[in-house]
């Protein structure tokens, strides 16, 4: 059985989290989102970048090599 203090806490969690998203508005959410989103892509660009020039120092590495 669940006591009540655990009942309790995830109430006051449900509250709290929906006091949240009420009083935000939605134009403050759309644009956190955009914001978080644009972010997200920058990150992944970073990364797809950051591959390719280890692949590129490899395969100039290997080509250099290869020349001796």
């Amino acid at each position: 059985m669940v006591s009540h203090k655990y009942i309790d806490i995830a109430l006051t969690l449900q509250v709290l989290l929906l006091h949240k998203n009420i009083t935000e508005s939605p134009a403050k959410k759309k644009r956190h989102g955009f914001t978080r989103k644009c972010a997200s892509l920058v990150q992944e660009q970073r990364a797809r970048i950051y591959v390719l020039r280890r692949c590129a120092t490899m395969l100039l590495c290997w080509y250099i090599q290869g020349d001796d």
